[in-house]
């Protein structure tokens, strides 16, 4: 089992800067994907950035250039830097991690309790 305990959300004003962590324990190998999803109200969960343990990334178009992730592979944590922030960055963040405990199991998807960013004047 991987627990997600994400942090770092908030209130923050259009153009400003937020940064958001998440800290993976729990028993699993390291080649591993973790990364980041939103979700706004009435809108359907959408993928934000991931990062491989290999330090491939995705980023989604509406944030190309505005955030970056990075990943701590010593603290099992995963970052997401969110710069030049806009009103429609405004959902409920949540961290994932695509791991799997030995060599011989199968990949699981683990989902945080997700954490709230609002972006307003």
């Amino acid at each position: 089992q991987v627990r997600l305990v994400e942090s770092g959300g908030g209130l923050e004003q259009p153009g400003g800067s937020l940064r958001l962590s998440c800290a993976a324990s729990g028993s699993f190998l390291n080649d591993n994907t973790m990364g980041w999803y939103r979700q706004a109200p009435g809108k359907q969960r959408e993928p934000v950035a991931t990062t491989t343990s290999g330090g491939s990334t995705y980023y989604a178009d509406s944030v190309k250039d505005r955030f970056t992730i990075s990943r701590d592979n010593a603290k099992n944590t995963v970052y997401l830097q969110m710069n030049s922030l806009k009103p429609e960055d405004t959902a409920a963040y949540y961290c994932y991690a695509r791991a799997r405990r030995s060599y011989s199991s199968g990949y699981s998807d683990y989902w945080g309790q997700g954490t709230q960013v609002t972006v307003s004047s």
